[in-house]
């Protein structure tokens, strides 16, 4: 077993969950009624021991041994198997399952915080499980009470694993150009016939059978995504008791040798060799894959921006660490006297900067997914009683979702490169794990939809949905902090920081709104994730300078209580204002200038090839 370089701060959780976001307000009522704030903290007591116990000596195992194929079959690495079993028997990723299928009925809060301590501590390892429960909840939503039996209870207790197979080797991203058929059969099945690539945990050897959630064409079917059907293709036959029978007619061609992430198989599937690929249409209707499968993607999308989370908060709680016990160099209020004695690089003011360029991006990352986790859980405490409010809710979760993807796995990587840095030589060494967290944390912003494409759905498809509506009520909430912290007295300017970049933002986003008009549609994909970005700066800073309005005011409650950790999140919102926000105005006015030169460059322009 490897040693365990997995590190977590749980005061950090605590704030965010009971003082900022008042998790408090919802617990012990309907459908929440059997948890308190007891039960949360004990649970994320328990995982977190889970996490650094089990799953973090197995994190470098994972990545220096790697999975391997042989006979057709994946071989995860030594001790994988044992760590899913112990998973299941916890039970951790059952929180936030409906009881009817077996679960805890935790609010979703509490599983992303769950999911973060999990990801954190072994990404790898916990693709298997997260993915498991994305195809869980397809089949819970949209299959018949058969498949919800047969299917979806298994992959929630762990016995079976489930996948997500979109992408086809000559289409990429674009999902509408999949070829892979599927043909009815006269008893109500199909049969499956294409290759699948990317698949993360596409096989391996935790469990006895594998669920694939397969976009497929029936035959007949109209073109692009609109002709897109999900088919439930498990690689064992299921036998009518439930029993897994004979093998279905799905191969593992290869895995991919990657950059990272050498625990999670990710395999090329070949569906239909043999003619033979048994699959069930999920539910009842044809034509609806895209739709079904959006749950899953949207479901994996904030699964992501956790990955990128967790991973950038265990690569800054390293360097921390590292940065308290390395001594080099005399402090710089000695820097001419060659006795003077050495200290902790922490005191650097370099190295100072670069971990609260970490922490606040780390901070308010995590307070931006927990806001949006706890925008599902008052959506569903309001539900029957206030639909309208309801509404509100689930319209921030869909606008905050690309967001969430994009912003957090960009700065996965960038706190990682930070991280590197703070180590400086030694952080390129495998000695230490911010190696690992950088190679693991790139691909982030590849899967699951390129940041790019979350991009394009920012401002193509969630600025304006509901009529704008749902943009709207974001910009009045930012708008209502704004009026009543202007005049505060230590973040007064800070506030007018937010209040500028948020006014940009505005104009901003009509500029989108006018090139859509004007029929300048390569002006978008030009722009949009630029746009993206600064929008991303503008919540972040928002959420962090109101973790500082509560940190001041439990402050001044209780003057000696915490200060030093009260403080530093003061010291997190106003490093974020005048390093971040203060700069996005700019940005914007550069996106709004419209300079179209990588447009009119000539392809040769770009040099040879």
């Amino acid at each position: 077993m490897s040693s365990n370089n997995y590190r977590v701060d749980l005061r950090e959780f605590h704030f965010v969950l009971f003082e900022q976001l008042r998790l408090g307000e919802l617990l012990g009522k309907p459908p929440f009624e059997a948890w308190g704030s007891d039960e949360v903290r004990m649970v994320l007591e328990e995982t977190a021991r889970f996490a650094r116990e089990v799953l973090g000596p197995l994190q470098a195992v994972g990545d220096r041994v790697g999975c391997r194929l042989e006979g057709g079959q994946v071989y995860t690495p030594p001790g994988f198997k044992e760590a899913w079993a112990a998973l299941s028997q916890a039970g951790w990723k059952l929180l936030a399952v409906s009881e009817e299928m077996g679960g805890q009925g935790a609010p979703r809060v509490l599983a992303a915080a769950v999911e973060e301590l999990l990801s954190g501590s072994n990404t790898a390892f916990n693709m298997y499980a997260g993915l498991t429960t994305g195809a869980a909840e397809v089949i819970a939503q949209f299959g018949t009470p058969e498949q919800k039996e047969r299917y979806a209870r298994r992959m929630f207790r762990g016995q079976w694993t489930g996948t997500m197979c979109l992408t086809e080797p000559h289409a990429g991203s674009d999902v509408g150009a999949a070829t892979t058929s599927a043909r009815r059969m006269p008893d109500g099945t199909y049969r499956i016939k294409g290759t699948k690539i990317f698949i993360s945990a596409g096989d391996h050897d935790l469990t006895e059978n594998i669920v694939h959630l397969v976009l497929a064409r029936v035959e007949g079917a109209p073109p692009g995504t609109r002709g897109l059907s999900l088919f439930i293709v498990p690689k064992w036959r299921v036998a009518p008791d439930g029993t897994r029978a004979e093998r279905n007619d799905v191969e593992v061609a290869s895995i991919e040798h990657k950059m990272g992430l050498h625990g999670s198989a990710t395999a090329v599937l070949v569906f239909g060799e043999r003619d033979d690929c048994v699959a069930e249409l999920v539910g009842t209707e044809e034509n609806q894959g895209i739709r079904q499968m959006f749950l899953m993607m949207n479901y994996a999308r904030i699964g992501v921006g956790i990955q990128g989370l967790s991973i950038a908060s265990t690569a800054y709680l390293n360097a921390l660490a590292y940065a308290r016990e390395r001594r080099q160099g005399p402090s710089i209020r000695n820097w001419k006297d060659p006795t003077a004695p050495k200290v902790a690089i922490v005191e650097h003011p370099n190295v100072r900067r670069l971990l609260l360029d970490m922490k606040t991006r780390v901070d308010g990352i995590r307070t931006l997914i927990f806001k949006l986790a706890m925008h599902y859980d008052r959506a569903a405490l309001l539900r029957g009683r206030d639909e309208q409010a309801a509404a509100y809710h689930l319209g921030q979760v869909e606008l905050l979702t690309p967001i969430v993807k994009a912003y957090a796995s960009d700065q996965a990587w960038r706190v990682c490169e930070w991280a590197i840095q703070v180590y400086g030589g030694a952080g390129y060494l495998r000695d230490h794990p911010v190696e690992q967290y950088a190679r693991d944390a790139k691909v982030f912003s590849i899967y699951e939809g390129t940041n790019a494409i979350q991009a394009l759905d920012l401002v193509g498809r969630k600025l304006g949905q509901a009529g704008g509506r749902h943009t709207q009520e974001l910009f009045a909430d930012i708008q209502r902090f704004v009026a009543a912290h202007r005049s505060h007295p230590r973040l007064g300017p800070a506030v007018g920081m937010l209040s500028a970049a948020h006014e940009a933002l505005g104009g901003a986003a009509m500029q989108f709104l006018g090139w859509f008009g004007a029929g300048q549609m390569e002006r978008i994909p030009l722009f949009a994730e630029s746009f993206l970005e600064s929008m991303s700066e503008v919540v972040v800073g928002w959420l962090l300078l109101e973790g500082a309005v509560v940190a001041l005011d439990a402050l001044a409650r209780e003057p000696g209580r915490e200060r030093e950790f009260y403080e530093g999140k003061v010291c997190s919102a106003l490093h974020f204002a005048h390093s971040v926000l203060s700069r996005t105005p700019s940005r914007i006015a550069a996106l709004t200038a419209g300079d179209t030169s990588p447009l009119d460059i000539p392809e040769a322009g770009f040099g040879a090839t």
